[in-house]
């Protein structure tokens, strides 16, 4: 998603080495998506299948790539200006179609969930061609293509919006994978070729700070759900330490990504020469498995307090196990994105998850709850030490020598 660093009515005034704040606007905005990261959850434990995982996944890429799309357009236009809110509220609406058509979008909602999914994409991309100045090539050009790209992509939501089963799935999978693939070769179309990287301007403060807004929204909404869930239930010395665990796990899960990784993120990319390809790798991409772990951790955690003492079942095993899993892949991805090397702790959980694998249906699910958030606790405390350890023996050495590399302390 491309835009030239000229200023349009309606685009943002961007001052080098000044970070642009993240307003109001779509601070409420991104409320809508509260709501539909809980539908996902709630529709996943419902349909704790293959197919119900398969199709719940394809709806979570929905939701993010909707979400992400919006990020990088307000990262653009300023939504301080009227026709800019105006944009936001209409997409707020079109969100709240979309988020409350998830749960029934395989069923009798799927044409609403493909039209309210298309509008957001196409109109808001209309929207951002249309107040783009005509003495803006650049721009708008570019703006064409994403265009071009959504439009054919939004065919196959609506066409399987009338589909019904299998075929439904096969056309919305190709659909996104249209809009997935489109950002990696640039939005290339006939005779007007591909964007150019160096093109990709975007505020990266603002970027990053949308970015990390939205894992907040998937933490709190993990802790809400653990909240009511808990609520309903009979405090008994099980379900208390099942309540304790999980909302450890997800401070932990706040603390791995907010520490130290999030300001480097931030850092890094407000300081880049090509924020761009920073923004769509680090941003756009690798924080998708990140969400999806917090989401998969939320399913986890409800499955565990409403059965604490049983034998933990294939649906728990995978949503213990698998939720931190991802949640750890995307985090050491991401920080390997924006450090360059490969976060020492995240592997050593990510191979300890995969070993617990193997005897994790011998456990409790309150056991297993239990044992995961441990192992998060220490991938956190251990990134914590190493990096501050590093960070001490860099200040230590004289301006002429050369800081070891990070990579073998963390």
């Amino acid at each position: 998603m491309a835009v030239d660093r000229d200023r349009g009515p309606l685009f943002r005034l961007i001052t080098p080495n000044q970070h642009g704040r993240v307003t109001y606007a779509e601070l409420l905005f991104d409320l809508v998506f509260v709501f539909a990261v809980t539908q996902i959850s709630h529709t996943l434990l419902g349909r704790f299948t293959p197919l119900g995982a398969l199709q719940t996944t394809l709806l979570l890429l929905s939701v993010w790539w909707v979400w992400v799309y919006t990020s990088w357009v307000t990262n653009w236009l300023n939504p301080e200006l009227t026709p800019v809110r105006i944009l936001l509220f209409l997409l707020m609406l079109g969100g709240l179609v979309l988020s409350t058509s998830i749960p029934k979008a395989f069923e009798s909602r799927g044409l609403w969930f493909a039209i309210a999914y298309a509008g957001m994409q196409v109109g808001r991309t209309i929207f951002w061609l249309l107040s783009t100045p005509r003495a803006r090539i650049l721009a708008r050009t570019n703006a064409f293509r994403i265009l071009v790209w959504l439009s054919v992509s939004a065919m196959f939501w609506i066409a399987g919006g009338f589909a019904q089963g299998q075929q439904r799935l096969a056309l919305w999978a190709v659909a996104l994978g249209i809009e997935y693939i489109s950002p990696a070769v640039r939005f290339w179309i006939p005779k007007y070729g591909a964007s150019s990287v160096a093109d990709w301007y975007v505020e990266g403060g603002h970027m990053a700070e949308r970015c990390a807004g939205f894992i907040i929204i998937a933490l709190g909404e993990s802790i809400v759900v653990t909240g009511a869930t808990f609520a309903d239930l009979a405090w008994t010395g099980a379900t208390v330490t099942a309540f304790v665990s999980a909302f450890v796990g997800a401070l932990a899960m706040w603390w791995i990504y907010f520490h130290k990784g999030a300001e480097a993120g931030s850092e890094l990319i407000s300081n880049s020469s090509e924020p761009g390809r920073l923004a769509r790798l680090a941003y756009t991409y690798l924080h998708l498995p990140i969400v999806a772990g917090i989401i998969l951790s939320a399913v986890a955690d409800e499955l565990v307090l409403t059965h604490p003492a049983d034998r933990s079942d294939l649906k728990t095993v995978l949503s213990a196990i698998g939720g931190p899993l991802l949640f750890l892949i995307g985090t050491i991805l991401f920080k390997h994105a924006i450090r360059g090397w490969l976060q020492l702790s995240h592997g050593v959980g990510i191979v300890a998850l995969c070993a617990m694998a193997w005897f994790a249906g011998e456990l409790s699910p309150l056991m297993l709850s239990i044992l995961t958030t441990m192992l998060m606790v220490i991938v956190a405390v251990w990134e914590t030490i190493s990096l501050s350890g590093a960070a001490e023996s860099r200040s230590e050495k004289p301006r002429s020598e050369k800081p070891q590399s990070e990579a073998t302390s963390a």
